[in-house]
């Protein structure tokens, strides 16, 4: 490790190989808790490589436990977080109002680490129950049109990063690879992700996979479509720069998507928003975003996509797709 850091803080870069198995060795605690800390910060400080991502993705895809749930079509909707915007969690209830559209989703999340609320924090505080166990994720796709896979239950080798990760409080490289080591492997995938460096990068490997696929970037900063600003969004067909007035829309104000203070202020805004008691700001921003998923398992227009994520949310079986799932939690 001491080589590599070395390298690392002379701004060199180190191989896919080399960056692999770093996180080998960190799963198998070959490494303290100062080196781990050093390794996470260098990458802060300068870019991360194509490499270097590559090597830390196969990584943790290598060292998961897989959920073999390869016989649905699902999609995740999952964002790097780390974008400092502290917003509502619009991925979390976009894939609810896509599985209330008919697509089956495969959620992977976390609890939050540079945020006040993650994916993880906000479900849990509503009652779902985190599970590896494939016969309980198998039934929440065929009876809720979901199922959360928690990220500590698939990545038992990041257990030594976990603590480091909540004491340092930023983001770290470990953002960028969240979405990319989803243990189903779904086959669709909808990503938004935090700078345009990364959405570059995540092109890239994305082009050498057989999924379909949405990358998100909204040019003001966020990990989502925030209806703030243009976004730029790459798929597996095209490259496009998306405006609200694509869905016909006008621009809102980034106070109109702000999340809450805790936990408990999250999941309030969540249930507001799925009883379909949200701002219009609120849904629309929700409804883009999980139009964008429906449109690209479904090959239709963002457009489409998205007057399909209103019907789910307004007739109420995105409500249904969350009743479901935690009463299967019980």
């Amino acid at each position: 490790m001491k080589d590599i850091l070395n390298r690392l803080i002379n701004q060199e870069s180190i191989s896919s190989e080399e960056a692999k198995s770093v996180l080998v060795n960190i799963s198998n605690g070959k490494y303290n808790q100062s080196q781990i800390a050093s390794f996470l910060t260098v990458y802060m400080m300068r870019s991360i490589t194509i490499e270097e991502l590559r090597g830390f993705r196969d990584a943790l895809l290598e060292l998961c436990i897989p959920v073999h749930l390869e016989d649905y079509n699902t999609i995740d909707l999952c964002g790097t977080g780390g974008d400092g915007k502290d917003t509502f969690n619009i991925s979390t209830l976009s894939s609810f109002v896509t599985a209330g559209a008919g697509v089956q989703v495969t959620k992977h999340g976390n609890y939050g680490v540079s945020s006040t609320c993650g994916s993880s924090n906000v479900m849990e505080h509503l009652g779902i129950k985190f599970s590896n166990d494939v016969d309980f994720l198998k039934r929440s796709i065929e009876e809720a049109g979901i199922c959360v896979l928690h990220a500590p239950l698939f990545h038992p080798a990041m257990k030594n990063v976990a603590p480091i990760r909540r004491e340092l409080g930023v983001k770290t490289f470990f953002n960028m690879l969240g979405p990319m080591v989803n243990p189903a492997f779904p086959k669709n995938q909808m990503v938004g992700v935090f700078n345009l460096e990364l959405l570059r990068l995540y092109g890239y490997l994305y082009q050498e996979s057989d999924k379909n696929y949405a990358i998100v970037h909204a040019l003001d900063g966020y990990d989502e479509i925030s209806l703030t600003g243009k976004a730029k969004v790459i798929s597996n067909k095209s490259e496009t720069l998306f405006d609200a007035s694509t869905l016909d829309m006008d621009h809102i104000l980034p106070e109109d998507i702000s999340g809450g203070h805790t936990v408990k202020e999250a999941a309030e805004i969540f249930l507001n928003i799925i009883n379909g008691n949200g701002t219009e700001a609120q849904n629309n921003v929700v409804c883009a975003n999980a139009g964008l998923a429906i449109a690209t398992v479904k090959n239709l227009s963002h457009k489409e996509g998205f007057e399909l994520a209103k019907e789910s949310l307004f007739s109420g079986r995105a409500k249904q797709s969350l009743d479901k799932l935690i009463a299967l939690s019980q």
